[in-house]
């Protein structure tokens, strides 16, 4: 049973922004800071709830949060520095939206079980790189392939680079969906319902697949719509601010899923 008020907790986690930024600026990927704290805030979430966190004498509460922070940071960058990228297989004059920045920009992993043989074909690169092109809005693709390439700056973040880590996030969460959502089975599509469903679950994270699922996909509104946030906000161990400021971008990441399941059922024998 959790025994650590809410508000503590969230002060907790927020307290270990500056030690995040630190890490990943250091391997260059501070564009991820987002992806990470909310990893944080959902792993102290559930050691709190399940009774993995125990109040000792003189052990302040933040001090276990920040050994779950090093440990999720750990992690993370484990996985990038092990990630292996796309390898560029295109001809010299394909399409500037086919460049290696790009594929370098989504981080496709190869060595991701059945995916592997599926990511040394130049025609399922191209694919996951148009699609996720087309399912970002206006101008988010070039300001990430900015971030990427751009000279790196050493000091406090400005807002034009807050603006290239966001659209970094975008692309890099859209392109795991348009992944996922290809490597749905399609004998596991049979009508729209499950289109529906299958197109919640290719969400990149677990915030955004349960806000898919509660709230975009039923289209909640209104009152109800208030309702739903302090739900899921309670269930997930956030604020409803941050359930409330991810519903846009988890409608844009459900009808891109959506749309790639609805072709796929369509040209399924």
């Amino acid at each position: 049973m959790r025994s650590v008020p809410v508000d503590q907790i969230m002060v907790a986690v927020d307290g270990v922004q500056r030690y995040v930024v630190s890490h990943l600026s250091r391997i260059g990927r501070a564009c991820d800071v987002d992806d990470v704290m909310q990893d944080i805030r959902v792993a102290v979430w559930d050691g709190v709830t399940r009774g993995h966190y125990r109040q000792l004498p003189g052990v302040p509460f933040g001090a276990w949060v920040q050994g779950v922070c090093a440990n999720v940071c750990a992690a993370h960058i484990r996985r990038e520095m092990t990630h292996q990228t796309l390898p560029l297989l295109l001809e010299p004059e394909a399409d500037d939206c086919l460049s290696l920045d790009a594929v370098t920009l989504l981080g496709m992993d190869r060595g991701a079980d059945r995916s592997a043989e599926k990511f040394a074909d130049q025609q399922w690169a191209r694919t996951i790189i148009e699609l996720t092109r087309e399912s970002v809005p206006g101008g988010v693709w070039e300001l990430a392939v900015d971030s990427l390439t751009g000279p790196r700056q050493y000091g406090p973040p400005s807002p034009q680079d807050r603006r290239r880590w966001h659209a970094a996030t975008v692309v890099r969460q859209t392109a795991r969906t348009v992944q996922s959502a290809l490597e749905v089975d399609h004998a596991r599509i049979r009508n729209i319902r499950d289109v529906c469903e299958q197109a919640a679950e290719c969400l990149p994270t677990p915030v955004l697949r349960r806000t898919a699922a509660t709230i975009v996909r039923p289209d909640v509104r209104g009152p109800e719509r208030t309702r739903a946030v302090a739900a899921l906000a309670a269930e997930l161990g956030v604020t409803e601010r941050y359930v409330a400021v991810q519903i846009g971008f988890a409608r844009r990441l459900y009808q891109t899923s959506w749309r790639i399941l609805r072709a796929g059922m369509r040209s399924a024998p």
